[in-house]
């Protein structure tokens, strides 16, 4: 018997989930089906590919040789199939979008590809900035929507919900506070440095209001203009920041920063799409917009978009349910 792509899919699944109720949650199957795929993936390749450890399946050394493969399978057989079905696209036309710098940096580019790939007469533009810059450009109709994580103020603008973020603390691992797996605000707010994002981020700005009751205790020791630029002073040691879990996927995995959920404030926040409320809708913009919708619809997977491949089989799954239905 022949590996199949299902095997590979539900083998990525559990990786990542390191469990395998949770794994049959995030592909709509049973338990049994999973650990019947996973049993007969370890059988044809001759070995186990997980430690098992209570109810913890982690990852051993063949299954970490494993992983980027299955994704890279997976991920090409993702673009053959939309590539291969969408041919005859005659969609056209262009569409001009401004985002912040957390969504047009970390999420809409993959967005922005996968949509090409599906309609590949589509001219899509997009400049980079932050949220108060967004707004400025959708109202002068410089651009025909914006994607912004701040708070939109003007009555000429339609936001509507897109997805939900979290912001998350961030620092070095050789800082103190990486020892620990939450950021205590009562504790451990006093004694830290903070680099902060510029002024007019959506970021700094939702930061500020969370904190509202703590601003005096802030000890604020350099502001950036860009997640990057925070990130790598981060890494430094200058201090501690506080961005979007979105923007810190690859540097949490890989064991540059420590991630620290914040206990004591709720740091979710609604990012939105914003438009003129008097603008008139073209038909690929429509479209762009329903795809971006997957988004919203998959709420639980957005953590972590931090590479194409996780999109793309994001959309892939949502397009059969949709089938399905």
């Amino acid at each position: 018997m022949s590996i199949t792509l299902r095997q590979l899919e539900i083998f990525i699944a559990v990786a990542e989930t390191a469990q395998v109720t949770k794994a049959s949650k995030k592909l709509f199957v049973t338990q049994s089906a999973v650990s019947m795929a996973l049993a007969e993936l370890e059988n044809q390749l001759g070995g186990s590919l997980f430690d098992r450890h209570g109810r913890s399946l982690l990852l051993n050394a063949r299954g970490r040789y494993l992983l980027p493969l299955a994704k890279d399978i997976t991920a090409q057989v993702s673009s053959i199939e939309t590539i291969m079905s969408e041919r005859n696209d005659t969609l056209s036309g262009k569409i001009n979008i401004f985002a912040s710098s957390t969504l047009g940096n970390y999420i809409l580019p993959y967005l922005i590809g996968a949509f090409k790939k599906a309609h590949p007469n589509v001219l899509v533009n997009m400049l980079v900035y932050n949220t108060k810059m967004a707004e400025g450009m959708v109202l002068d109709g410089t651009s025909d929507i914006g994607f912004v994580e701040g708070i939109v103020r003007s009555q000429e603008l339609l936001a509507r919900p897109w997805f939900k973020d979290e912001l998350v603390v961030l620092a070095a691992p050789s800082d103190p506070l990486a020892n620990n797996d939450v950021f205590d605000v009562e504790e451990d707010l006093k004694n830290t440095r903070w680099i902060m994002r510029e002024k007019g981020s959506g970021t700094a700005a939702l930061f500020r209001k969370k904190m509202k009751n703590y601003l005096n205790d802030l000890n604020i020791v350099m502001e950036m203009g860009h997640p990057e630029a925070v990130k790598r002073a981060v890494e430094s040691g200058v201090g501690v920041a506080c961005l979007s879990a979105l923007t810190t996927c690859r540097e949490v995995e890989n064991g540059w920063l420590k991630s620290l959920k914040v206990e004591g404030v709720d740091m979710k926040r609604q990012l939105h799409i914003i438009s003129r409320k008097d603008k008139q809708m073209s038909d690929s913009l429509a479209e762009f917009l329903a795809f971006c919708d997957v988004m919203s619809a998959c709420e639980e997977e957005n953590v972590c978009l931090s590479s194409p491949w996780k999109l793309q089989s994001l959309l892939a799954r949502h397009s059969a349910g949709k089938k399905r239905s």
